[in-house]
């Protein structure tokens, strides 16, 4: 029996690169998927009105979900996940931007390498990316910047294919909400990934920027905030080990005299208060993650309905 697929693509703004992107889906999307996929728009509350009508969907229909405010890409993903594992009947759930970046053909592997792995969430690792080498630099340094954080790698982003079990699973993980691939990785779902290039934007121009992608960053490691925390203090008492070492060379230095008047009392005390500063903030920093972790959390599954304005069928 065929598989039927959603395609969930939330976007803001982003009407032009939607229908050239609906435009790619019919004509590099594998003709089994597509007679079997339906299309969720996730509006997140734009603030430009759709003008032009969407190109003929080779498939089965078009959604159209509204969200009553601008809640950002990430949310506007889990409620997405989160109305179509409630309200819609299907095998398996894509998940890709609305600009085209997300190459359509790229679903055909989402697709195959999800057969051979079933109950796996399946992600497009980038092999390649178009943007100007500056957006390339932060990236990895971003990457990088996670990894020491967090102690896991990320190296894919939203583009991913999620079977139905997994589905029910994920709308329960309240991390989707700030960041969807950290989310991922903190509930421990099993996932693979698969290598494609990036493409092009379709229309328009890219709303990642320095900021953004700062922005982005820190919500990724917030998901992960209490390895973080962790990881930060263990750090801060290896920095005061050192400092109490250095302190140690200073006192020797000043008893056998060769230690500049007033220097050796002046470094000391710089280091002792830099060494209770961070040890503070750490030990603050734990506390709260502790504080955060015994909270009632947002479940998307539970949540999302006080955000959905409206769902419009097209077609």
């Amino acid at each position: 029996m065929p598989e039927n697929f959603v395609i969930i693509i939330p976007q803001y703004n982003d009407w032009e690169a939607l229908n050239l992107l609906i435009t790619k889906i019919n004509t590099d999307l594998n003709p089994s998927v597509l007679k079997n996929a339906s299309i969720l728009v996730v509006d997140d509350c734009s603030a430009k009105d759709r003008t032009e009508p969407f190109v003929p969907f080779g498939g089965k229909a078009i959604q159209v979900l509204r969200l009553y405010r601008n809640l950002g890409h990430q949310k506007a993903i889990a409620i997405g996940l989160s109305y179509v594992a409630e309200n819609i009947n299907c095998d398996k759930v894509v998940v890709m931007d609305a600009d085209g970046e997300d190459a359509p053909s790229d679903i055909n592997k989402l697709v195959a390498r999800s057969l051979e792995v079933p109950g796996k969430i399946i992600f497009a690792q980038r092999n390649k990316r178009t943007e100007n080498f500056l957006f390339r630099f932060f990236y990895v340094i971003y990457k990088s910047v996670f990894k020491l954080l967090t102690g896991k790698v990320i190296t894919f982003g939203n583009f991913s294919i999620i079977p139905q079990n997994r589905l029910q699973n994920l709308v329960r993980v309240s991390e989707i909400w700030n960041n969807y691939p950290g989310g991922i990785i903190k509930s421990r779902i099993p996932y693979d990934s698969v290598l494609t290039d990036r493409a092009t934007r379709l229309a328009g121009e890219s709303k990642m920027n320095f900021v953004s992608l700062v922005l982005h960053g820190l919500s990724a490691i917030s998901v992960l905030v209490d390895t973080t925390a962790v990881r930060i203090l263990i750090f801060s008492m290896f920095m005061s080990g050192l400092a109490f070492a250095f302190i140690g060379i200073i006192l020797f230095l000043k008893l056998i005299g060769n230690a500049t008047p007033g220097w050796a009392s002046t470094l000391g005390s710089t280091l002792i208060i830099l060494m209770l500063q961070s040890f503070l903030i750490s030990l603050f920093l734990v506390f709260m993650v502790l504080q955060y972790r015994s909270q009632q959390h947002f479940i998307p599954a539970i949540h999302y309905r006080d955000f959905v304005e409206k769902v419009d069928t097209i077609n």
